[in-house]
């Protein structure tokens, strides 16, 4: 970037704190060093969130100990250890983090010391985490950079003749020299449906909680013993369930069946819901976040790069899927062939590795003909099917369907038991690691804008989230002991959701599932806020896009019609924001879950160490996009640095 008129000291405001903030401080500290000779002698950082710098809000280390994160202790990182970056100044990956609390003799590091690599940590002691290594990185900041905090909301980001005013909410402007939005989940305005259930609750005297983070809601204004609605059984499904049980003195133990919930009698009665029925399907139990026997044969990076490096624009449907489709194939029969010889025929794996290796549009109905002649029917791989596993299903009764989701519970936790010998999870482990190589060969128009709507965000990201993006196993043991307890059930596929305001009540019920609806005096959204800005409930967002200096990204179709995307519209790395012309916006950077109709998987964390041991490409090559955050954070520090 400019000089800024040859001003000694560089100013530079990073608007949010939580982790790509935090990356982006740190990035702009390790690189200073190598600055001093652009004509700065100063570098100030002024970091803007209300909470504390590293958390942010969603990691806030106050949060209830039963939010459990999403990826395992080995996994997590907001320290770089790629090749060919400035070296950190402090700080290590969350995993060693751990490693440096043995012995200090406080809360932390008891819970810190029971955990093994493959545990899946509290949200808050990752907050932990990042609240330690943020400060580490601040306290070894080189001479001539400093870091400060505003602990206050910024609501309106202006130009001036020099730069950028930061306006926060007490009113007061600070002038930058180069703004970086890392502003991570913002809330969403409530769509015309929610809007007319918070009017009906406010009518009728309902509670009615609508999609926010978990440890943001007051859980206290849901009565014990009161029947509960919550829509959406996702990620959030699992923290609300915890919150209102565990987390209200209930406790699980083991029994002679199994795991078995004892209520504490403080419980409201939740019934759950959402469009397939059944919740994401629980992580297998392994040794590492990859399964360490799934190997990409086909859907190889160097395979997936070709067609770009070729000058060709490849579609997913067409060019991805159909090799990553061979990858899951193979990783379910290769696993089924181990563990369960007698269902399968002689020959078959190489009948069904030929098939594979057939180029071209026949591929697939040779595998298909391979499977038909050489698996017994109860075990060929339904994919499609794993995500919906109720569908085309009637049930008489809700307790019928009960009975059947509790039955897809302890099948789906004992696959997870299994692990590396649950040929399910196996084929839904090549998915994940499909997804490490897609996140970085779509990204930056990496495939066509129709099979990128149609495709990647239209169905393969339901598919693969609601397989490869589930809970740890002990959430689906939970449930299922919920279920058996009493304290949870369910309403069916489908669900739909109206008020009836003669009975004063929420009322949900099923299609496919006959009885009586559900009525609920309450009703909990345990949905994600929507990721996008056109949607956002932010101030700052609002007048970014209303003065034109930032504007959604925009997608065509099938149809070739554009309609807005989910993120904004941006240049290459270091993304800099268009403005309504379409013009680069110097001085102004976007970090994280606003770049992501440019990136998929943007909410994923870095991974500690992408490097070692090798990954899928042909060459033994690593893959590259495990630290793709940290990079994107690197480039845009070097740009502001003049690097």
């Amino acid at each position: 970037m400019s000089s800024g008129g040859g001003r000694a000291a560089l100013r530079v405001a990073v608007i949010g704190g939580g982790p790509r903030g935090a990356s982006a401080v740190e990035r702009l500290l390790a690189n200073w060093p190598g600055a001093r000779d652009t004509g700065r002698s100063e570098l100030r950082i002024t970091v803007f969130d209300p909470f504390a710098p590293g958390p942010g809000r969603v990691w806030r280390p106050e949060q209830p100990r039963e939010f459990l994160m999403n990826t395992p202790c080995l996994y997590p990182t907001v320290i770089p250890s790629e090749p060919g970056v400035a070296p950190p100044l402090a700080g290590g990956s969350f995993r060693e983090w751990l490693g440096r609390q043995a012995g200090r003799g406080a809360e932390a590091p008891d819970e810190a010391e029971a955990l093994a690599p493959a545990s899946y940590p509290p949200r808050a002691l990752y907050g932990r985490y990042l609240a330690d290594t943020f400060a580490a990185i601040v306290a070894a900041a080189p001479e001539g950079a400093s870091v400060a905090h505003v602990a206050l909301e910024v609501v309106r980001l202006g130009r001036t003749p020099h730069g950028w005013a930061v306006t926060t909410a007490d009113g007061r402007a600070r002038e930058a020299d180069a703004v970086v939005l890392a502003l991570g989940h913002v809330p969403t305005k409530p769509n015309r449906a929610q809007r007319d259930l918070v009017d009906a609750a406010a009518r009728l005297g309902l509670t009615y909680l609508p999609p926010a983070a978990p440890a943001d809601v007051d859980w206290d204004v849901l009565p014990a013993g009161r029947t509960v609605l919550v829509r959406g059984m996702g990620l959030n499904f699992f923290d609300v369930m915890v919150r209102l049980t565990e987390g209200r003195g209930g406790r699980f133990k083991d029994g002679p069946e199994g795991l078995e919930y004892v209520p504490s009698g403080r419980e409201p009665r939740l019934v759950a819901a959402s469009r397939r029925g059944v919740p994401y399907r629980g992580k297998a139990e392994l040794s590492a976040y990859y399964a360490p026997s799934v190997r990409l044969r086909w859907f190889t990076r160097e395979a997936a790069l070709a067609p770009r490096a070729a000058g060709v624009t490849p579609s997913f449907d067409t060019d991805f899927w159909p090799l990553l489709h061979r990858d899951t194939l193979w990783a379910y029969y290769a696993t089924l062939a181990r563990t369960q010889p007698d269902a399968i025929g002689p020959g078959f794996l190489d009948a069904l590795e030929a098939a594979l290796e057939t180029p071209g549009a026949g591929w697939e109905a040779r595998a298909e003909g391979a499977v038909v002649a050489g698996v017994v029917r109860g075990s060929r791989l339904d994919l499609r099917g794993l995500g919906t596993p109720l569908a085309g299903q009637h049930f008489a009764s809700r307790s019928e369907l009960d009975a059947r989701v509790l039955a897809h519970l302890d099948d789906d936790a004992a696959g997870s038991a299994r692990g590396e010998d649950d040929p399910v999870k196996m084929a839904i482990a090549a998915l994940h690691r499909g997804r490490a190589v897609l996140k970085e060969v779509v990204a930056d128009g990496g495939i066509t804008e129709e099979s990128w709507v149609a495709g990647l965000r239209g169905w393969f990201e339901g598919l693969v989230e609601g397989l490869a993006s589930g809970p740890p196993s002990v959430r689906i043991r939970q449930l299922a002991a919920l279920i058996r307890a009493g304290v949870v059930s369910t309403v069916g596929p489908e669900p739909r959701f109206s008020v009836d305001r003669g009975a004063g009540c929420f009322v949900a019920e099923s299609p496919w599932v006959g009885g009586r609806p559900v009525y609920a005096a309450a009703m909990v959204e345990a949905l994600a806020p929507a990721n996008v800005v056109a949607a956002a409930d932010s101030p700052l967002l609002s007048g970014l896009l209303a003065d034109g200096l930032v504007r959604p990204k925009y997608l065509a179709g099938a149809d070739g019609v554009p309609r807005p995307a989910s993120g904004l519209d941006v240049t290459a790395p270091p993304y800099r924001p268009l403005d309504v012309n379409g013009h680069a916006v110097p001085g102004l950077y976007v970090l994280g879950l606003q770049l992501s109709a440019v990136q998929w998987g943007t909410a994923i964390a870095a991974e500690a160490h992408p490097f070692g041991p090798p990954g899928e490409a042909n060459d033994g090559a690593p893959y590259p996009s495990g630290q793709r955050t940290l990079r994107d954070a690197d480039l845009v520090a070097r740009d502001i640095l003049g690097l």
